[in-house]
């Protein structure tokens, strides 16, 4: 910037004195007699007096050098206007990450009053132990709070290879596929006996690695296995019959670490769960549509929507994913654009044992969610 302010200043020195010489000529009427003015030479004839070119090529200079400067000027303030949008941009989501995280924060301490706080009509104030969501309001925008307790998602260190195809085949949709990175997965958690197919593909590719041949620790060590993708591992977005896009959830909604092998919670299981365990697409539509409006209390009111209820039911364990969608208002109250999201797995304890009863586990910085696309709803509205 330094530069470039020079040669401003340079370009407006020489302007100002070409338009001062310009102007400052006298006429030739004007002008003094001089004794020692040559005469022409002869044969020689002069169209026009010299101070008339001399000043018809300043003009010329000026008006190239006033387009410079024009483009000049042109260039820093797209710049200057580019630089402000960014910083504008990255304050935005920084203030929305604050805003994420704080709503994690703040769903915890309501987890740990529990529903020993009560509203006039007998519901709990801060949290009842099977609400799927809470909802938030900040002076500086809202957020929606998806209470998901892991026994909503199977097992990866238990399921079958059946179950693990189905739900593969349910988020991905090639069953071959699915076949194949079920058999990585187990071969993956099972004992060592000597060295596997697997294990020389896992040589093979750079940087090398060993499989644990042991129980996963962490769902994330799936993005390890043989033929996982970070498409299928995180969702994707997929096109309907009509061609819109529309998320899709990927295995880490499906699978877990501390999942069960069920029931599981139909207010917070995902679609794709609901379709390996043999829930048919109509019922999947109308549990979504009618958990999103009023969530179930009652095992009973899904089979009424012609849904097989076997392996579904209500209500969590004692491990749960806090997961929270964070949008900032504009200064007319309306929702932006901006929207960020955190999560944290937690695990509840004895009250009576422990002086905090919520327990971290994990904290993830970015947990994207199906929540961040639509902007959150009333911060009146209760679970």
């Amino acid at each position: 910037m330094k530069t470039r302010g020079s040669r401003l200043s340079a370009l407006h020195d020489i302007l100002i004195g070409m338009w001062g010489g310009l102007f400052s000529r006298q006429p030739a009427s004007q002008q003094a007699p001089s004794s020692h003015r040559a005469a022409p030479e002869s044969g020689c004839r002069l169209n026009s007096p010299p101070h008339k070119k001399s000043r018809g090529s300043a003009l010329l200079t000026v008006l190239w050098l006033s387009a410079a400067l024009a483009a000049i000027a042109f260039s820093v303030s797209s710049n200057v206007r580019a630089e402000t949008d960014r910083v504008e941009a990255a304050s935005n989501g920084l203030r929305a990450w604050y805003l994420a995280t704080g709503a994690v924060d703040r769903g915890i301490q309501w987890m740990t009053w529990g529903d020993s706080f009560r509203n006039e009509d007998g519901t709990a104030r801060f949290w009842e132990y099977n609400a799927p969501r809470m909802y938030m309001a900040f002076p500086s925008g809202t957020a929606i709070v998806e209470m998901i307790p892991e026994s909503a998602k199977m097992s990866v260190n238990q399921a079958s290879v059946e179950d693990l195809t189905q739900v593969i085949a349910a988020v991905g949709g090639d069953a071959g596929k699915a076949r194949e990175i079920a058999g990585a997965i187990l071969d993956w958690r099972g004992g060592s006996q000597g060295t596997s197919p697997n294990d020389q593909y896992y040589f093979g590719i750079s940087p090398t690695f060993k499989a644990r041949h042991a129980s996963f620790e962490d769902i994330e060590e799936l993005l390890f296995v043989r033929g996982m993708t970070p498409e299928l591992f995180y969702g994707n977005f997929v096109a309907d019959n009509q061609g819109a896009l529309y998320a899709s959830g990927g295995l880490r909604d499906c699978l877990s670490v501390w999942g069960s092998m069920g029931p599981f919670d139909v207010n917070t299981m995902s679609p794709a769960l609901m379709a390996a365990i043999g829930v048919p697409p109509g019922a999947i539509g109308a549990i979504v549509t009618r958990r999103n409006a009023k969530p179930f209390k009652d095992i009973g009111e899904v089979g009424s929507l012609g849904a097989p209820t076997g392996r579904m039911g209500v209500g969590g364990n004692f491990i749960w994913t806090l997961r929270a969608s964070a949008r900032l208002k504009r200064p007319d109250g309306s929702p932006s654009e901006t929207v960020r999201t955190a999560s944290a797995t937690v695990k509840l304890v004895d009250r009576k044992r422990f002086d905090v009863p919520v327990h971290i586990l994990r904290w993830y910085d970015d947990a994207w969610s199906e929540s961040a696309i639509a902007p959150p709803g009333p911060s009146t509205q209760q679970p």
